[in-house]
């Protein structure tokens, strides 16, 4: 069996949980889930580095023992992680009496080869970065990363030789291309140890000026160096030296950190392995950083992104999507509500949502929610054209997953969501429904349920919640255990005839603006854009108007009210008017032979993009009436705000043409 061994870097307990952390462990679940799909058995680490000067600070501050903060802070990761869909094989804690074993036996093995030795040294500490810095990496005499003079300090300690080890990692690097991955990162290592002889490694604090930490095996005045400490748990999760998680995964280790850490893991762990006799791991993955307006975030700038409040108010799913499309694996990525807002809106209310709503719905229109038999079906040269790239979209999918290329990955996979969209306009099932073509509407209903299920579960490893109730409506179960991914890459799956699928989707409900730290004044700027909005002479609603101040409606007899004819629709397109700026040509699937088209003074309002898929109420009975030359077959209810205007709908998705009653 292939394995795959995925590692996250254990995060430092000296703060909360923030985007950072999740982005990285939410990258780590679907490497994970996206070799379990494909049958392999997955070994996927993350956890808690926990000792170290920091530390020891962060829990004096807070007036509590280094043990007490350490378990506290450490909780909050763990907790946090299921929350956002994430399922790991071990969460490892520095503090555990197993990594304590490890490291020492680790630096015992080490020294008594000669690798450790004892010496002078005196250097430019920096605190935040709990390392001496060289006279090269200081900028105008600067910590680089915390913008702080460094401390100048002059103390015994015990040092790895490092240095003996750097030829061997440079000819490493170049026999191994893609050792560390995207290139960029690569090469800047190589730089570096191109660039002068590598130093040795200081690898031990004095008792005398920090006691948190893991003593030294050979000397209990000196506790380890945290970053020897920490980087060995990579290897105490599998049990080394003798386990057998040790054997079977390790050769398949693939290490997954931010771009700030890519000395230790570039540089630092190689070396260490080498002087433990052990191979490098297979690959290092380097990711950037997300950007809040183009500023890293950080605590002190009070900047940082809550995950779990992200997840509350776009789904756990539409959360992870936004982090896995947004930003291209190896640069940065900016942050923003708005961004996250708009690529959910786009990708998954227009394109993914209105695409299984349309279906769905059809088919139970059509067929009763059944599907018939294919043998029966008309299929055609487009539908044939369409299961190709299906196939394709699903093959370049996978090797963009297989090298971390989310992104990218993703963009593949909306090539097939688009294509099925344009599917069913150029189709038109209503059409072929009113002419009678039952055979040929079959098959372009077949193909389309086909594609869908393989988005849903190419989805899998991105939002597995969501993916599995893609299928579910699909009348698919689903475990990845049982799932035949490489089949997926070779042909587009039918769904057998008399499969039963649901009504309709709601998975994907069009999001509005939230007033998160960094757009908090974006309701208010919306309400003034949309003010003005108005047309020219009218007035601006009051601030603070309330239904109860309007004057009373005139009273109507029910007869009356049961003659207007209400039914819940789906926007399918969206055009403007020609010559008008306020109206637009809406074409609604209200469960009829064909399409209803209405013209609609929504323009000044609503962006074309920000209608399509939406479910609107439509007066249908409603006298056609020409409006700029175009006829409309009914009109769309809507309600004047301050703000500008909210459209009437269902609080759920219902199936197009159902009655307002």
């Amino acid at each position: 069996m292939n394995r795959f061994f995925i590692s996250t870097p254990i995060y430092y307990v000296n703060a909360k949980p923030h985007l950072g952390h999740a982005y990285t462990t939410i990258v780590a679940d679907c490497a994970a889930r996206f070799h379990r799909l494909f049958g392999e058995e997955v070994f996927f680490l993350t956890g808690t580095d926990e000792h170290g000067d920091k530390i020891a600070e962060a829990a004096k501050a807070a007036g509590q023992t280094p043990a007490q903060y350490a378990d506290a802070i450490s909780a909050l990761f763990r907790d946090m992680w299921p929350h956002l869909g994430i399922e790991y094989t071990r969460f490892i804690r520095t503090t555990e009496k197993e990594h304590v074993r490890t490291v020492q036996a680790a630096l015992q093995k080490v020294h008594d080869q000669g690798d450790i030795y004892f010496g002078d040294y005196g250097g430019h500490y920096c605190f935040g970065c709990e390392r001496f810095l060289t006279e090269k990496e200081l900028v105008d005499g600067l910590c680089p990363d915390h913008k702080t003079k460094p401390e100048y300090i002059a103390e015994k300690n015990y040092f790895f030789r490092m240095s003996r080890y750097q030829d061997r990692l440079l000819e490493h690097i170049r026999k191994n291309p893609d050792f560390i991955r995207p290139t960029q990162y690569r090469n800047e290592v190589i730089s570096l140890l191109e660039s002068g002889a590598l130093e040795d490694l200081c690898i031990s604090r004095p008792t005398s000026r920090l006691t948190w930490g893991v003593k030294l095996p050979f000397d209990e005045n000196y506790v380890t160096y945290v970053w020897f400490d920490a980087l060995i748990n990579y290897i105490t999760a599998l049990g080394w030296p003798n386990g057998e998680n040790f054997a079977a995964f390790w050769p398949c280790a693939q290490h997954l950190v931010a771009k700030d850490i890519l000395k230790p893991h570039a540089v630092f762990w190689p070396t260490m392995l080498m002087a433990l006799g052990l191979e490098p791991y297979r690959h290092l993955n380097v990711h950037g950083y997300w950007l809040v307006k183009d500023t890293k975030m950080s605590k002190s700038l009070g900047n940082v992104v809550e995950p779990r409040a992200m997840a509350q108010a776009f789904g756990v799913s539409g959360m992870r999507y936004f982090l896995l499309r947004e930003m291209t694996f190896g640069h940065d990525a900016s942050f923003s509500e708005e961004s996250m807002t708009a690529r959910f809106n786009a990708d998954l209310a227009n394109d993914l949502g209105n695409l299984f709503n349309r279906v769905l719905a059809m088919t139970h229109r059509y067929f009763g929610g059944v599907l018939p038999e294919t043998a029966g079906a008309d299929f055609s040269k487009e539908d044939s054209d369409l299961a190709g790239l299906a196939v394709a979209a699903a093959c370049n999918w996978r090797d963009m997953f297989v090298s971390m290329r989310f992104s990218k990955g993703l963009e593949a996979l909306w090539e097939l969501v688009r294509a099925l969209n344009k599917h069913v306009d150029a189709s038109a099932p209503w059409t072929l429904f009113k002419e009678g073509k039952t055979a040929r509407l079959s098959a372009v209903l077949h193909t389309t349920l086909a594609g869908m299920r393989k988005v849903a579960m190419l989805l899998w490893p991105v939002m597995p919640e969501a993916a599995e109730k893609m299928l579910a409506q699909l009348g698919q179960a689903f475990a990845p255990a049982t799932a035949d991914a490489a089949r997926e890459m070779a042909e587009l799956v039918m769904l057998p005839g008399g499969t039963r699928v649901e009504t309709a989707s709601a998975l994907f409900p069009r999001r509005e603006s939230l007033a998160s730290p960094e757009t908090a004044t974006a309701p208010a700027k919306a309400s003034k854009a949309k003010e003005k909005s108005l047309p020219a002479g009218a007035p601006a609603p009051a601030k603070d108007a309330r239904a109860k101040d309007a004057p009373a409606p005139a009273e109507v007899e029910f007869a009356d009210f049961q003659k207007l004819d209400l039914r819940l629709g789906t926007v399918l397109s969206v055009a403007p008017v020609p010559g008008a700026d306020r109206l637009y040509i809406v074409t609604v699937d209200l469960g009829e032979d064909s399409p209803r088209q209405v013209v609609a003074g929504l323009a000044e309002f609503f962006k074309p993009d920000e209608l399509s898929g939406r479910q609107v109420v439509v007066v249908a009975n409603l006298k056609p009436r020409k409006l700029r030359g175009v006829m409309s077959h009914g009109m769309i209810l809507a309600v004047r705000t301050s703000g500008g205007m909210e459209l009437l709908t269902a609080s759920g998705a219902v199936v197009p043409g159902s009655r307002v009653s």
